[in-house]
């Protein structure tokens, strides 16, 4: 057995940056310090972040993401020819806006549709920096702990890519999977190779299956949604083929971005061809609110997988309490047998540097409560 693949605790990716990293990320920008000397402030905040997990009791922990200004940046900032971050908000602009949701219902959290802006390729993609493997050698360095680096998935990626305007680099969306695939097995064998035992794959766009705004723009654009979902299925698989002693987790998500929401929708619709095609050891999947629906498309898991209940918010300062996420592990239970279960944060704190509407200290009361509920319904947290 893969010696991660059956741990009962676990955090997503993404921490709170503090303040003093989003300072030195708008000095960077403005070139008032080097990169050298951002680089030595994210390594000071990274190691806070680990101590922040160890402490909390966390089986395997991340560096928080704080080389990252977006989760994204995984693929966008170590590739050449294709960065989706350009059509968006400069971190500069996103502070002098106190990172606050531009477009926000109060009472509900909604932010709306998703929006992705597509973007055209002006080149064949190329890795020109392993951002992950840099991830992975210093927090692995900083901790006795397993670490595991999160990868955003081809999915995703595919949503970003203008494709009717990138026929002179890649004849079709294939064309640009196989490359994108192509990049994320290299950066998978160099983490392995680097000692990375889990990786986990963010694939947020898996949800637009299930939402019926996000449907509908895949057909207004002529695709069919089930062909596209199948595609991405082959797609995340190709990318842990013959890695066979590493633990692979991917991650579901219905929009994370300053404790907003984007897409609604339970997994009923697409649970037996999703859990079943999946090649993942662990399924991450959120279940901090209704919109996620209830636990029944559990049964559609194999035996041979372990769900990751996000049930605990990352979006809202209130703090769960344990007796009802106990209650809702034997809801789940009814449907998938209680060891085949972990338990998570729902997604990560900051999937962007601007971070969610919580505080430092709802976070770390956050995670120490993963860890003590885990050690209540299983009698240990690993």
């Amino acid at each position: 057995m893969k010696p991660l693949s059956k741990i009962r605790t676990d955090v997503v990716g993404s921490l709170l940056r503090p303040k003093h990293l989003k300072n030195a990320y708008v000095q960077h920008e403005q070139g008032k310090i080097s990169a050298e000397e951002l680089r030595q402030i994210q390594d000071d905040a990274i190691r806070a972040a680990v101590c922040l997990q160890e402490k909390a009791g966390l089986d395997v922990l991340t560096d928080g993401e704080f080389r990252r200004l977006n989760f994204q940046d995984s693929f966008a900032a170590s590739v050449s020819g294709f960065d989706p971050r350009r059509s968006e908000l400069s971190f500069i602009e996103k502070l002098s806006r106190e990172g606050k949701p531009l477009h926000r219902d109060p009472s509900t959290l909604e932010g709306g549709a998703a929006i992705l802006r597509r973007e055209p390729v002006s080149q064949k993609l190329r890795l020109v920096r392993n951002l992950p493997l840099e991830e992975f050698r210093f927090v692995s360095q900083v901790t006795g702990r397993p670490a595991k680096v999160s990868l955003i998935g081809p999915d995703r990626i595919v949503q970003r890519f203008d494709y009717q305007n990138s026929t002179s680099v890649y004849w079709s969306v294939d064309d640009f999977i196989a490359d994108v695939v192509r990049i994320e097995r290299q950066i998978v064998r160099s983490l392995i190779d680097a000692g990375c035992r889990y990786v986990q794959i963010d694939a947020p766009s898996y949800t637009a299956y299930v939402d019926a705004a996000s449907l509908d723009e895949m057909r207004k654009r002529g695709e069919d949604p089930m062909k596209n979902m199948a595609r991405s299925i082959h797609a995340d698989n190709e990318i842990l083929r013959l890695f066979d002693d590493t633990t692979f987790g991917i991650h579901l998500c219905r929009g994370n971005q300053r404790s907003m929401w984007h897409r609604e929708g339970s997994y009923d619709a697409i649970a037996e061809m999703l859990f079943a095609g999946l090649r993942h050891d662990r399924l991450l999947l959120e279940y901090d609110s209704p919109r996620a629906g209830g636990f029944a498309p559990l049964r559609f898991v194999p035996k041979d997988k372990l769900v990751v209940l996000g049930l605990i918010s990352t979006k809202v300062p209130e703090l769960e309490k344990i007796d009802d996420l106990k209650r809702r592990i034997d809801e789940a239970a009814k449907y998938i047998p209680l060891d085949q279960l972990a338990l998570s944060p729902q997604c990560g704190f900051a999937s962007d540097a601007a971070g969610n509407l919580i505080s430092e200290d709802d976070q770390k009361r956050k995670l120490e409560i993963v860890v003590e509920t885990a050690r209540q319904v299983w009698g240990t947290a690993g």
